[in-house]
């Protein structure tokens, strides 16, 4: 195989980004050293190009800082208004990000991409707003200064002195379509500064003596040269990639970077992120986890490799006690060319005590390069972690017991062996400690343990002088080999605890994937994947489900849940929308009770998963993370696979509906055509009669154009009726009715059509609300009355009862006419089947068959039967449900009153 041909990867993100469908709006980022350099003056110019070449351009947010020529170009673009947001008594404007998505724009200019908003903005940073515009299609064009990089933060704060809290993650950078850079020399740029053109002049002064130091604009601007320069390389190793044409530099460049529980890594990480993105290298981030590895520390280490992960480097966790050997091993098992360590900054006793990592790691590397980085902590962490040995008074009075009774064990036996085999017993306690009490313990332990020995069993007795020099030697035995028993001890406890651990994450997955192939509804995938994440993650998780309309419904949430609350239903609306983790524990929507994660998979949205911690110390470390969406994965999996049993199901029936379409034609032209022919005949003859027409034929034209009018509405309307009950998409929109309430609206409607028949009604006083679709289940009393008036002959007597069973509702409307042909009972539900010509005027034969659907619609039944004293009976149950209590709603409503 040819090593020139196109990187696969490459190749697709290169036809992504030229697919000219392609969703997402394009970034163009106008970059600069600093303040000053005519970033936003550039961003508008183009913009003022763009919009004489046709394109709908809006100005988002621009800063002008009151200069003159940026105004002026401002002045003629459209402005969206600002989001007024109160904080602390002060009106502050930020970037309406509703506004803009509503607005959608071909191209948005969006100044300070950096900019931190203000509390109670959707998002805490401003480069967020940003994804989201792109997300929905909009193009943005923002302005960027280089010290506001990520990576470069702690350069930026060596060469100026000053901690640039505002960042811009690294990844923005580089999904930009493009990046300009505004360039100015320093000298040009202070000529500016002293004419008041960037700064007002009471802050020139102190730009110049701090920030605004030539020295540092000029290393600021190789910065941004370097960093300008490194995103046209990407952009054009990539295009000569997909070309095929040369390969300019070996792309095996693989760059790992130890990351430790020391707040000192943060800097060893940025600049291993550096390196990578000269090299165009993969950066991989390792930790290993030790399971003694608790507070602080193992905060520090999360807080490390979050900052990777958002750097954009792979993260993996290892669990070993042999910190160097566990690093080398991943590093040859992943072809890792390069090692980058930071360089320890504690007392060279630790590492007498526990051994050097960075001289195992560089004896044992091999053809790995091994990078020693000199770190510095952030903020006030401490420089290094500390050793964690828990002091903990109790454990330590338990080796003092221990000890004692081995004393008195050995005192027991000393008359019987030698006081060499005695040392066995103080070993025993030694292990002991080791196993039941931890390693501080077993220390302790491992060094009275000679101690008492010598005191109690060696001459001179009950002093600590030894006479006999061979004892010396059997002491200082003892003291290693407890120390070795202690520490072997510990380390296999500590591998065992951690095997436990990735066992039990494993065996929770396995189980899950397990229940959810052999579950065969919606209701039981969710039940059981809420039930399992809550478990391994310690979290109150609810999932909400996408509806057909794109609305989120909470599935099996408790009523005090917090899935019931508008503001976290808001978050989980959000999510669903942009597909991004927000919540508690990510940097949108923080103040949100829990975490909310899209439930995707690559053909459709399905949800949104949200976990609320039980405990406030809740934390999600990269593995947790990959875990969580090996879960998420697994569920969405299985509900994407009911979805299409379902879809399938639907094709099915779609299938059958064409069928019946060609007998729907030819079924009701007939009736179609016979009022149109009515009513255009009548309406002819009216307009087009050569003599005079007398008033009454006049009448009875008219009466023939109404009657004829209302019979073809009628048959419409049938049709229509029916065809929403067929294609699925009529939503049920139940309450709770009486039903004598429904059976009177429908006497009403029928008033003239049944004022020559009897209606009797026999509801029982006691009869429960029905929890119905008031306006459809009328339909369905409509449509038996007017079968019932049709075939029975005027006089007769109509009855509707009801009565309840086992947890349903029946109710029968019966008539005493000719009743049906024997046969048929079943038949006459079904579309177009109507029935003898002798007994019935034409119909649509529609009637019966939308009754049917729409009790089924409510998980009821219908049905006929002839009467055996003569007469037909047609009969319907209803699933009887548990109403509410509105006594005790209406008293609850006039207390608060």
């Amino acid at each position: 195989m040819s090593e020139d041909r196109p990187n696969p990867d490459q190749l697709l993100s290169h036809l992504q980004a030229q697919e000219p469908n392609a969703p997402r709006g394009r970034l163009k980022v106008f970059l600069g050293m600093c303040a000053g350099v005519g970033k936003t003056y550039a961003m508008l110019l183009e913009a003022h190009e763009k919009m004489r070449s046709g394109m709908d351009v809006v100005a988002g947010y621009v800063e002008t800082h009151r200069r003159v020529e940026t105004q002026a170009l401002l002045k003629d673009l459209e402005q969206l208004p600002r989001l007024e947001i109160s904080y602390r008594g002060v009106q502050l404007q930020e970037f309406n990000l509703d506004a803009a998505l509503l607005r959608k724009p071909r191209l948005i200019l969006v100044d300070e991409l950096a900019h931190t908003n203000a509390e109670g903005s959707r998002h805490s940073k401003r480069w967020q707003d940003v994804v989201e515009l792109l997300e929905a299609g909009i193009d943005v064009v923002t302005t960027l200064n280089v010290q506001h990089i990520e990576s470069l933060n702690d350069v930026i704060a060596k060469i100026t002195g000053i901690i640039i809290r505002e960042t811009v993650p690294d990844s923005i950078i580089e999904r930009a379509d493009e990046i300009e850079l505004v360039d100015l020399p320093p000298d040009d740029l202070l000529q500016r500064l002293k004419e008041g053109k960037v700064y007002l002049p009471q802050q020139v002064e102190r730009a110049v003596d701090h920030f605004f130091k030539r020295e540092s604009l000029v290393a600021l601007r190789e910065l941004a040269l370097r960093t300008t320069a490194q995103q046209v390389n990407r952009q054009v190793q990539m295009e000569r990639a997909v070309s095929g044409t040369t390969k300019t530099w070996p792309t095996d460049e693989r760059l790992l970077v130890c990351v430790g529980p020391s707040p000192l890594s943060a800097r060893v990480i940025r600049t291993a992120r550096r390196m990578a993105s000269a090299m165009q290298a993969t950066w991989l981030a390792v930790a290993v986890e030790s399971p003694t590895l608790t507070g602080p520390p193992l905060d520090h280490l999360r807080r490390n490799l979050r900052l990777a992960e958002r750097l954009g480097a792979q993260v993996h966790t290892l669990v070993g006690e042999q910190v160097a050997d566990e690093i080398v091993a991943f590093a040859k098992s992943n072809n890792i060319t390069k090692i980058m360590i930071g360089k320890p900054a504690g007392p060279i006793w630790r590492e007498w005590l526990r051994g050097s990592v960075i001289e195992t790691v560089i004896r044992n590397s091999g053809d790995i390069d091994v990078l020693v980085v000199k770190g510095e902590a952030e903020g006030n962490g401490s420089p290094d972690a500390p050793i964690n040995l828990k002091i903990s008074t109790p454990p330590y009075l338990w080796v003092l017991l221990v000890l004692g009774v081995c004393t008195a064990i050995a005192k027991l036996m000393s008359p019987f062996f030698s006081p060499v085999n005695l040392t066995m017993i103080y070993m025993a306690g030694v292990v002991f400690a080791s196993i039941r009490l931890g390693i501080g313990p077993a220390i302790m332990a491992s060094v009275l343990s000679p101690l008492l020995f010598n005191f109690f069993f060696t001459e001179p007795y009950h002093s600590f002088v030894v006479r006999d020099t061979q004892y010396i030697f059997t002491l200082i035995v003892m003291l290693v080999i407890g120390l070795i028993i202690s520490g072997l001890t510990q380390r296999v406890q500590r591998q065992t605890q951690a095997l436990r651990s990735r066992y039990l994450r494993t065996i929770s997955l396995y189980f899950m994937s397990r229940q959810l192939a052999g579950a065969a509804d919606r209701d039981t995938l969710i039940k059981i994947s809420t039930r399992h994440v809550g478990d391994v993650f310690q979290c109150e998780t609810v999932i909400f489900e996408a509806e057909p309309n794109s609305q989120l419904e909470p599935r099996h949430a408790a009523p005090s849940s917090f899935a019931h609350i508008p503001s976290e239903q808001a978050t989980a609306h959000w999510v669903f929308e942009h597909q991004q983790w927000a919540g508690c524990h990510t940097d949108t929507l923080r103040s949100a009770q829990a975490l909310y994660i899209p439930l995707t998979t690559s053909a459709r949205k399905l949800g949104v998963v949200a976990l609320r911690p039980r405990q406030a110390t809740f934390t999600l470390d990269p593995e947790q993370r990959h875990l969580l969406e090996s879960f998420i994965a697994q569920l969405a999996i299985a509900l994407e696979r009911t979805l299409l049993v379902q879809e399938a199901q639907k094709a099915q029936v779609q299938a059958e509906s064409e069928q019946l379409r060609s007998a729907l034609l030819s079924c009701v032209s007939h009736d179609l055509r016979t009022p149109l022919a009515s009513i255009t005949g009548a309406a002819s003859t009216l307009l087009e009669s050569p003599q005079p027409i007398s008033e009454q034929t006049r009448n009875e034209l008219l009466r023939s154009i109404s009657e004829e009018g209302a019979r073809l509405n009628h048959l419409v309307g049938k049709l229509l009726d029916m065809t929403r009950l067929e294609s699925g998409s009529l939503v049920l929109q139940q309450d709770w009715y009486p039903l004598d309430e429904i059976v009177g609206s429908a006497l009403e409607r029928l008033r003239d059509i049944t004022s020559h028949h009897r209606i009797q009604i026999e509801l029982p006083p006691d009869l429960p609300l029905l929890f119905v679709d008031g306006v459809l289940l009328g339909e369905v009393f409509i449509n038996l009355l007017e079968n019932g008036v049709k075939y029975t002959p005027p006089g007769s007597t109509i009855t509707i009862r009801s009565e309840m069973l086992a947890g349903m509702i029946r109710i029968v409307v019966e008539d005493d006419g000719p009743g049906l042909q024997p046969g048929t009972e079943e038949a006459i539900f079904h579309r177009f089947v109507r029935a003898p010509a002798d007994h019935s005027p034409t119909g649509t034969g529609l009637g019966l068959a939308i009754c049917k659907a729409i009790v089924r619609l409510h998980g009821g039944q219908i049905g006929a039967e002839n009467r055996p004293a003569g007469g037909a009976r047609f009969w319907l149950t209803l699933p009887q449900r548990s109403q509410p209590d509105f006594m005790a709603t209406l008293d609850h409503a006039e207390a608060l009153r």
